[in-house]
């Protein structure tokens, strides 16, 4: 009994047991090769796992899995799976597996017909690893040290018959370096067509397979953003240029056309960021309407095509872009009225009281006075940089000093440019002073007509006073007075660039259009609010002023001049705005921050009460009035009023700046709580913009956009561009840095190429 017992404790394993463990460590190898080789295809692991797969090798009796191989992608050929390394070693870098080699480099020209006819390389080629490797370097322009034989085999010109010469009787040839019929540039194509048959062999090989769809879809989904937002500078045509489309191949990504880009996904892209322009303004109480682009264009017969744009100014600071509206001819007072009302109610409905006002650049005695006086709650503005720009025109047309500059300039110009003797010896003293050379910009004339702007002719008096030391030796010229000496008209230009009167005038015109250009070009910038307007005519009179002084002009014409402009563009609401807003407080001896009405005139102060009571209902004007009194004698607790005015300098610009500018709003709306009507009109006015400053475009739409369809396509092209743009810089106001609607840069007009490719689908 006791033998029996240990014969039983000692029997072996049954033989099923072994088998299955056999079977685990199988399986367990196959899914650790399997995790390996999809982490290398991701590419965290080694290159080779993306031509090797592992194999499950199964037993011919039981059929379950006895071993694990790997199997060559590429050939079929099949290897222990015990070492990849060193299998891919021996297999694909050693030339062992025929179709591995480089995506990069053509495959080698090994041999030549008898009659000289160039072959491909093929799968059963004869050549040795070696001599195919040297080979490739030679095709590919390798400039290696390594000896290489080579034969010259000329040109092929015609096809021998195949009986001209028996195969056996022509010695065999070494590898070459191969003269294409084409020349050279036969090599590119002859790599072309190679990459082209190992493709069609290899469809696995295809560079763009190796991406998902869903990361080839949120690849063309970061492009369609980045056209779209600089769609200025990306016209839809280059999309299929040849190269592009190469560069998308090379990276995985399939071609795209620009009916792609021009149709559901601009739609698409449209749909979105309307949604989240319209979500913006349904957040705000009330907003404020900007147009531009009224007064833009220009032609021969007096008419233009332009685009006018819309922008929603809101209370946080922030701008959305509306619509685009093209314009053809001119642009009558009641059509702009259309097209403000039409965008008023296609935001609000009915509700027309959200709208606080228009800022635009043009129309202020028509479109935007008649819609103010039918909507009394209504602020209606011209824009304020417009307005600066204008002192230029109305001195150049009224002041005597500029009209005797602009004509001295001409006389010079035309001199120096007509008269060749002239000519040569300013070129030549340029040349010498500056290290370049070129004519004095004359301004066009157009027929018997001179077109007047002010423009050109500031650029040929910069010419001037940019050239003076240039002029100045021309005139000590000894070639110049022998000639001169001859020409009435050059003794006439000799004596007067000889007066330091001359010279002292067109430095008084330059220093003063320079100094209002960069008053208006920094309220561009800047984008004042209304409160501001005031203090801003007051600084640039200061400036003029000071101009006078150092140039020895009559202050009296100048003066005249600047109030009936100041008169042309100033509106009761800057008054009110700069007597509410917290920001412009000022610290009397008491101690307390009380509104700067000592600044205002008697008129502006009863443009005052009369925007505030025209703000209210009649019922509410007094007490509104005695609210506007309690503000003059108390103003604002001083540690609110030292927070509103809190200042930082800017890093960038190096200006002090307010730390918050929503809070003069938010003082009113959370603080000021006791003035119940008082504060109504201070929140609706304060946050108003003085103008009207946006995207500058450059286009001429007459070559395009001229069906309905490509107009909608450009609108939404425009919609999307702008959105981005301004949802990318938030509540910046430096939208010209990036000029993609830079206007006046002497560029190609590359945003109309844009439209045109749209408007061709």
């Amino acid at each position: 009994m006791a033998a029996e017992t240990s014969s039983s404790t000692v029997q072996p394993p049954p033989e099923e047991s072994t088998d299955e463990s056999t079977v685990k460590k199988v399986n367990k190898r196959y899914q650790g090769l399997m995790m390996i080789r999809t982490k290398a295809i991701k590419g965290k692991g080694a290159w080779y796992w993306a031509h090797l797969e592992p194999l499950l090798v199964p037993n011919p009796d039981s059929g379950q899995p006895k071993a694990v191989k790997l199997r060559c992608a590429l050939c079929d050929a099949v290897f222990s799976a015990s070492n990849p390394s060193r299998t891919a070693s021996e297999h694909l870098k050693r030339g062992t597996c025929r179709n591995f080699h480089s995506e990069n480099t053509p495959r080698p020209l090994t041999s030549v017909s008898p009659t000289g006819i160039v072959t491909l390389n093929s799968p059963t080629s004869s050549s040795s690893p070696t001599r195919r490797k040297r080979g490739r370097r030679n095709y590919a322009g390798d400039n290696s040290d390594t000896p290489s034989p080579t034969y010259s085999v000329p040109p092929v010109t015609m096809i021998e018959p195949a009986s001209s010469a028996p195969a056996s009787a022509l010695p065999a040839l070494p590898a070459v370096a191969y003269m294409l019929s084409g020349g050279k540039e036969d090599l590119g194509a002859l790599a072309m067509f190679e990459d082209s048959v190992k493709k069609l062999k290899n469809p696995k090989l295809l560079s763009y397979q190796t991406l998902t769809k869903p990361q080839i879809d949120s690849s063309l989904e970061l492009l369609s953003d980045w056209v779209y937002e600089h769609g200025g500078s990306v016209p839809f045509s280059s999309l299929e240029h040849p190269k592009f489309t190469n560069f998308l191949n090379l990276i995985g990504l399939p071609p795209v056309t620009r009916r792609d880009f021009a149709g559901e996904r601009l739609d698409s892209k449209y749909q979105e960021a309307k949604l989240e322009s319209e979500a913006r303004i349904r957040e705000a109480m009330f907003f404020q309407i900007t147009s531009d682009g009224w007064k833009s264009g220009g032609g021969d017969q007096g008419e233009f095509e332009n685009l006018v744009n819309l922008y929603v100014n809101l209370p946080n600071g922030t701008r959305v872009y509306r619509r685009g509206v093209f314009t053809s001819g001119y642009v009558f007072a009641n059509n702009a009225e259309d097209v403000f009302m039409e965008t008023i109610r296609e935001i609000c409905g009915n509700n027309l009281h959200q709208c606080v006002g228009i800022v635009s650049d043009r129309f202020k005695s028509t479109a935007l006075t008649n819609l103010e006086n039918e909507h009394r709650w209504m602020i209606n503005l011209t824009c304020q940089s417009q307005g600066v720009y204008g002192l230029i025109k109305d001195f150049s047309k009224e002041l005597p000093l500029f009209n005797s500059v602009s004509n001295n300039c001409f006389k010079v110009a035309n001199f120096v440019n007509n008269k060749s003797y002239v000519k040569k010896s300013f070129v030549k003293y340029q040349l010498q002073e500056y290290g370049r050379a070129g004519l004095l910009r004359v301004p066009i004339f157009g027929g018997n007509r001179f077109v007047f702007a002010f423009e050109p002719v500031f650029n040929l008096v910069e010419d001037v006073l940019s050239s003076a030391r240039a002029l100045q030796l021309v005139l000590l010229d000894e070639g110049y007075k022998m000639v001169s000496s001859e020409d009435h008209v050059g003794r006439e230009i000799d004596e007067m660039m000889r007066n330091p009167r001359f010279w002292k005038e067109l430095e008084a015109v330059h220093s003063v259009v320079k100094l209002v250009k960069g008053m208006a070009e920094e309220i561009e910038k800047e984008r004042p609010r209304i409160g501001q307007c005031l203090p801003l005519w007051e600084e640039l009179r200061l400036k003029i002023k000071s101009w006078c002084v150092e140039f020895h002009v009559i202050e009296d014409h100048v003066d005249r001049l600047f109030d009936k402009r100041f008169k042309r563009n100033y509106h009761p609401a800057w008054a009110a705005a700069f007597i509410l807003d917290p920001l412009y407080l000022i610290r009397e001896a008491s101690g307390k921050y009380l509104p700067p009405f000592k600044y205002l005139t008697s008129e502006q102060e009863k443009d005052v009460d009369k925007l505030i009571t025209r703000l209210v209902s009649r019922e509410e004007a007094h007490i509104a009035l005695m609210e506007l009194m309690k503000w003059r004698t108390e103003g604002l607790d001083p540690v609110y009023a030292q927070a509103v005015q809190l200042k930082q300098r800017d890093p960038v610009t190096g200006k002090m700046r307010i730390v918050n500018p929503q809070s003069s709003r938010l003082v009113w709306e959370t603080y000021l709580t006791e003035f119940k009507l008082l504060r109504k009109v201070a929140v609706r006015l304060i946050f108003l913009h003085a103008t009207s400053c946006g995207f500058k475009w450059n286009w001429s739409f007459s070559k395009g956009v001229q069906s309905r369809n490509s107009i909608e396509k450009a609108q939404k092209l425009i919609f999307v561009a702008a959105h981005s743009k301004l949802m990318k810089r938030g509540l910046s106001n430096d939208e010209d840095k990036d000029s993609f609607f830079a206007v006046g840069n002497g560029d190609d007009d590359v945003l109309n190429d844009v439209l045109f490719d749209a408007s061709s689908l």
